[in-house]
């Protein structure tokens, strides 16, 4: 195969975003696309097969735009560009960095970071209800919070729900000690997380001491009528059926509603079903509810992440897996004491 050389420039001020900390971006770039890349005083020549310099080349090109418009480049980031390019789909970090939804207290802009995150935030201005599903890290919660302080800066609606089923993930806490504030705090965590962020830790009391943003646990929106408000549900996949419904018809005029969850994550009892999943088959046809699905690809965390939530659903993807049966707890505690099946004569 012939072997091409291509010269690129990239400015100085750009040159250490661009290749990395020790160069790991320009080393990820010649593993991936097998070609040699030296850079002599800004000008970078890249050599190997025709086709891997041309996309080397377009990568270098869109991560050098891409810095000098003030990003950071991440790891993630040049992941994505990778991936984007050997699709023939060139450009699309500097396509969906125009969009800045607002900025953290600390300045930063808040953007999606994926061509899915960038359909979720779309979806979100146009629909009335979004549901938002993906795994962990594709910032289903952080963009749908970002959209709703947004929202409420611009008086754009009078005030912000946040709610979540209050269920743990796998493990019995007990009672735990305190006011009710106290005892669905740990549950609502996430949400806080996000608010302190972006809005600020100051900022966000005072609204919260005039009720005009409100966390709170599903089990308090019954019976309520929520009018223009910012309502945001996370952790559907945790809802039972009726609590979905109840949620859904609370929604009033002026309202705008984000429902975000990961259906592989269920910490429901064994038998119960998701209220998401059968939300899911109930509301696909009706007009003004959107369904926003993201993969591992718009994991936005550390690489290693993504690749977790990779071979995750390739393994439950695959119907050879299917047929693994997993003993409850409960199950093998009962084998090992010489329960039935096990062999053990209990009278001997």
């Amino acid at each position: 195969m012939e072997e091409v050389s291509e010269i690129v420039q990239v400015p100085a001020e750009d040159e250490q975003n661009v290749f990395g900390q020790f160069d790991s971006h320009i080393k990820k770039l010649e593993r991936q696309l097998q070609v040699s890349i030296v850079d002599r005083n800004g000008k970078v020549r890249i050599s190997g097969s025709r086709t891997h310099v041309n996309r080397a080349k377009a990568i270098i090109r869109e991560l050098t735009e891409f810095s000098m418009r003030g990003n950071i480049i991440q790891e993630q980031n040049v992941d994505y560009a990778i991936a984007m390019n050997m699709e023939d789909n060139d450009d699309v970090l500097l396509k969906i960095d125009k969009d800045c939804i607002c900025h953290t207290v600390s300045g930063k802009p808040v953007k999606p970071k994926t061509l899915g995150q960038k359909g979720y935030v779309d979806a979100i201005r146009d629909n009335m209800i979004v549901f938002g599903l993906g795994p962990a890290g594709t910032g289903k919660t952080y963009l749908a919070m970002a959209m709703a302080i947004t929202a409420f800066k611009n008086q754009e609606v009078e005030r912000i729900i946040l709610t979540r089923p209050a269920i743990e993930a796998g493990e019995k806490l007990g009672f735990l000690p305190g006011d009710l504030q106290s005892k669905v705090d740990p549950y609502l965590r996430p949400l806080y997380d996000a608010l302190h962020q972006i809005m600020g830790a100051e900022t966000f009391m005072k609204n919260m001491e005039k009720g005009l943003i409100e966390v709170a646990p599903l089990a308090y929106m019954r019976g309520r009528t929520l009018d223009n408000a910012y309502i945001i549900l996370d952790e559907a996949q945790n809802t039972t059926p009726a609590q979905m419904k109840m949620f859904l018809t609370r929604i009033g005029f002026g309202s705008k509603v984000i429902i975000t969850g990961d259906t592989s994550q269920k910490d429901l009892a064994p038998g119960v079903s998701s209220g998401l999943d059968v939300a899911l088959k109930v509301l696909h046809n009706i007009e003004g509810i959107a369904f926003c699905k993201m993969t591992s690809r718009d994991v936005v965390r550390h690489p290693l992440v993504q690749k977790i939530v990779k071979a995750y659903e390739d393994y439950e993807n695959n119907p050879r897996n299917h047929s693994v049966n997993y003993s409850s707890d409960k199950e093998n505690g009962r084998r090992k004491r010489g329960g039935r099946g096990t062999g053990y004569d209990r009278k001997k």
